[in-house]
């Protein structure tokens, strides 16, 4: 550990040091069997005579906090502790804008018999073996220096060729901004788009974190509402400046903006001047129809923002995702990025450029795709059969999870907190409302629950509603 003396204190430097090193044993910051640092390097580190730490370590020797080892050696003996300290509460207060915000996810390490919460991956489907072949090769060609702030071209021109074939969008590596997922997408975004005090439209009921994340920059996140053909153009509000949508797989019901609504909401950013942001953060895995050409497809004016991850093709580990801007925006992007955190993480990057160059994700999405469109079937079938009356599932026909509905008779506590005390792990569908009212339902996350789990998940988030109902 790190010692420090101060000359002028009125203390002795011994009595200096020996404090330092009973209070880091006390507390627990040095542990039983940690071994001192030899006192001759520790005079020599703090220009002071070797005898003056010899006699700290000989004071703490004798009252028992440290000991001599066989072979040479000072260390830590047991017994001591650590003893609870709570952390002084601190002087300073966030601003009102940002304690004001609200967590999405309380507890995202939370763990019960059944893990159904959304956006959850199944980890045994990342292909780790080809992952490291691909992080070894990465790094012997990493850079021992800084990167470029929209990320390694090399990786762009693979994104870019990989979206071409995949979803049909036309771009060039210069649009591609390599980030660390769809927040970091969105909060660059913000920065070059947005002041303080303009209007955006999101999606109501949305993603919370989204919302959460315009406020931060103080930006008045209006809640658009969503039927079963996605956001109402007719109801965005007059002002608007940027709308946030999931066109491909509304977050979290489930719908597919259709075409015609797709079509009006580019005609309402060209008449107001107003930028999308389309996240296409699922659409990979399609269980029952065919994709929708995505907006930035049917986009003629560059207004359309693309944003997608790798969090739930891959892993939410790897913090790896895109965006593809208009090039109007790529000059402030830079500079933004650069002032952030300057450039996304060269291994990575590198791993990623070997991943999608070599095949590998096509492959791994051909497999994961396999494995999760069982699971849509079978969950979505398990739940229309065994829920109790008056909870159902809402139609979906992509992504990992599935929107279920209470009666408007049912209790107004939030079923995700009952469901939690049964041993299932739930997403509130309430707090995805920006005014929920009576809503209730939950939303079940698939992709980390084996197929084989499925009945018993489902039976016990029945007995959990029954429960709640007073059934």
């Amino acid at each position: 550990m790190e010692l420090f003396i101060d000359p002028d204190a009125d203390r002795s430097v011994t009595r200096q040091l020996y404090e330092q090193i009973r209070d880091a044993i006390l507390s627990g910051r040095l542990g039983p069997g940690e071994r001192l640092t030899p006192s001759r390097a520790v005079a020599a580190e703090l220009g002071i005579a070797r005898s003056t730490v010899t006699d700290a370590y000989e004071s703490l020797a004798a009252e028992g906090y440290i000991e001599g080892r066989a072979g040479g050696g000072t260390a830590v003996t047991g017994g001591h502790g650590p003893y609870p300290q709570s952390p002084s509460p601190g002087a300073l207060a966030p601003t009102p804008r940002s304690a004001a915000l609200q967590r999405y996810d309380d507890d995202p390490q939370a763990e019960a018999a059944f893990d159904l919460r959304p956006g959850r991956v199944d980890p045994d489907l990342f292909p780790a073996v080809v992952w490291r072949r691909c992080l070894l090769s990465g790094l012997r060609r990493t850079s021992a220096q800084y990167g470029d702030p929209v990320g390694a071209f090399d990786l762009r021109a693979a994104l870019s060729r990989w979206l071409t074939s995949s979803r049909g969008i036309t771009l060039t590596p210069e649009q591609m901004v390599v980030t660390a997922g769809t927040g970091h997408a969105i909060d660059l975004v913000a920065r070059v788009l947005l002041s303080p005090g303009d209007v955006v439209g999101v999606e109501e009921p949305g993603y919370p974190p989204v919302r959460e994340l315009l406020r931060s920059h103080g930006v008045d996140a209006v809640g658009v509402p969503v039927d079963e053909h996605g956001i109402v153009v007719d109801a965005i509000p007059a002002g608007t400046r940027l709308v946030y949508v999931t066109p491909s797989h509304q977050y979290p019901l489930g719908v597919v903006l259709s075409r015609r609504r797709r079509l009006e909401l580019l005609h309402w950013a060209g008449r107001h001047g107003a930028a999308i942001v389309e996240d296409d953060y699922d659409s990979e895995f399609r269980h029952t129809t065919r994709p929708l050409e995505p907006l930035h497809r049917l986009d003629r004016d560059g207004r359309v923002i693309y944003v997608g991850t790798f969090s739930k093709i891959l892993s939410p580990a790897l913090r790896m995702g895109f965006m593809v801007a208009p090039m109007t925006l790529v000059p402030a992007i830079i500079a933004v990025r650069q002032a952030i955190d300057w450039c996304p993480p060269s291994a990575a990057q590198e791993a990623l450029t070997v991943f999608v160059d070599g095949g590998h994700l096509g492959r791994h999405l051909r497999r994961v795709r396999a494995a999760y469109t069982p699971r849509f079937h079978r969950i979505h079938r398990e739940l229309l059969d065994r829920l109790p009356a008056g909870y159902r599932p809402l139609p979906a026909h992509a992504g990992l999870h599935l929107a279920v509905v209470g009666p408007d008779t049912a209790s107004q506590d939030d079923p995700a907190h009952t469901l939690l005390r049964h041993g299932v792990l739930v997403a509130s569908l309430r707090r995805s409302y920006q005014d929920p009212g009576p809503v209730t339902g939950f939303l079940v996350g698939f992709g980390a629950l084996p197929t084989e789990q499925t009945a018993a998940a489902v039976d016990t988030l029945a007995t959990g509603l029954t429960a709640l109902t007073g059934r």
